[in-house]
């Protein structure tokens, strides 16, 4: 089976989203990485951050805002999104982007080094009930224990790309980021401390739960 036609044909299943195209579009024409989550990916987060029944949401990694489109769609209406970005051009974008999804005031985008924005994020006592990682990955393993000190009890944790298209089985490929992925996907499949699952979807992503 090739997995691309059959992402295209469950993604031909659901009606058009307009407002996530037009990001695709405006993320295309301000010459921004195309790195977005797939349509899928974007799906699954609606539902896992709803499922999860947070009020709290946190995302590592903004880009243009789509996955935080996805993520705040799923939170209540008092929820609150806090996404963290790198870039102040990116983060600008993403700003953009959830004003034309009428999201603006679910979700805040915070300007900085990942790192230290957790670290801030911890200093504040903030807490999360679902978090989302996709960013660097050579900072995955530093970024899940970061988590744990904002985590509450039973937070849902999703991290995507954790194959890189198959350098992480790959024995050939030594580089850093390989090398902390692959200590990332120990972590989250053997450590006590979680519930998890591995999925080969995509580029490969990761869920978890936070033993209470």
């Amino acid at each position: 089976m090739n997995m691309e036609d059959a992402a295209r044909y469950v993604d031909g299943l659901y009606e058009r989203d307009d407002v996530l195209e037009r990001v695709e579009e405006r993320i295309r024409a301000l010459g921004m990485p195309e790195i977005s989550v797939t349509k899928g990916t974007g799906r699954l987060l609606t539902l896992l951050a709803g499922l999860s029944g947070a009020k709290r949401a946190l995302e590592i990694g903004t880009l243009g805002g789509y996955s935080a489109i996805c993520i705040a769609r799923g939170l209540p209406e008092d929820g609150r999104l806090t996404t963290l970005e790198l870039n102040p051009d990116f983060a600008g974008a993403a700003r953009d982007h959830l004003r034309m999804a009428g999201l603006e005031r679910k979700a805040e985008v915070r300007v900085g080094e990942a790192r230290a924005s957790l670290a801030e994020l911890a200093e504040e006592r903030a807490r999360f009930g679902f978090v989302f990682i996709d960013a660097d990955k050579f900072n995955y393993p530093h970024y899940l224990e970061a988590v744990l000190r904002v985590a509450e009890p039973g937070c849902v944790i999703v991290a995507d790309n954790i194959l890189t298209r198959g350098r992480v089985f790959d024995p050939a490929q030594d580089t850093p980021s390989t090398a902390a992925l692959r200590e990332f996907n120990r972590t989250v499949a053997r450590d006590p401390r979680f519930q998890s699952a591995l999925l080969p979807a995509y580029d490969g992503l990761a869920v978890l739960r936070v033993k209470a």
